[in-house]
């Protein structure tokens, strides 16, 4: 399992509309899924440890961030013929499980990582209220292991200040997770 790094933020690039299906049986747009002060969008799979180490953490934050205005929502990816633990059902059963307070959504096509430019799970992109990126950078110090209770908040206290002002921080700490896994015809 490889450990990628996303690049920088590319500040000011407007979101990328996307129709996908949800764990709950329905369809997402970005329309559906932005709130009045900003939008997460998060990159995220079943299977990949850095996802597992952070996951309550994240619906913890999702849950908050939710309070602030900013919508949430996670799209898996990963070619489940390959990683079948990616699938759908499996994609359901955790979301119920964990009881995400965001929609779980499947990209089969990959056609929207590949226009996210996503590399790795997690992979996070905060935009403010005007669908312009402002953040993509790391939860926090987490790894493949939760780093300690007490570790800074970084991509909460990011959203936090986009949602009161619009603007994401200068310096981000980029994520670090398992390459998205790709379909050889995507690859």
């Amino acid at each position: 399992m490889v450990a990628l790094n996303p690049p920088v933020c590319e500040f000011g690039r407007p979101a990328i509309d996307f129709d996908l299906p949800g764990t709950d049986g329905r369809r997402y747009t970005l329309a559906d899924c932005r709130g009045p002060n900003g939008l997460l969008v998060m990159f995220i799979c079943n299977h990949c440890p850095y996802v597992r180490a952070i996951i309550d953490r994240l619906i913890r934050d999702c849950r908050e961030l939710a309070g602030l205005g900013i919508g949430c929502v996670a799209i898996m990816s990963n070619d489940v013929a390959a990683y079948p633990e990616d699938a759908p059902e499996h994609m359901r059963r955790w979301a119920d499980e964990l009881g995400f307070p965001f929609p779980y959504l499947y990209d089969e096509e990959q056609t929207v990582a590949r226009a996210y430019g996503a590399v790795c799970t997690p992979d996070f992109f905060g935009y403010n209220a005007g669908l312009e990126l402002q953040y993509r950078g790391r939860l926090d110090a987490s790894g493949r292991n939760p780093a300690p209770a007490d570790a800074r908040r970084e991509l909460f206290e990011a959203l936090r200040d986009i949602a009161r002002d619009g603007r994401g921080p200068g310096e981000q700490t980029p994520s670090i997770g398992c390459s998205i896994k790709w379909k050889a015809e995507n690859a």
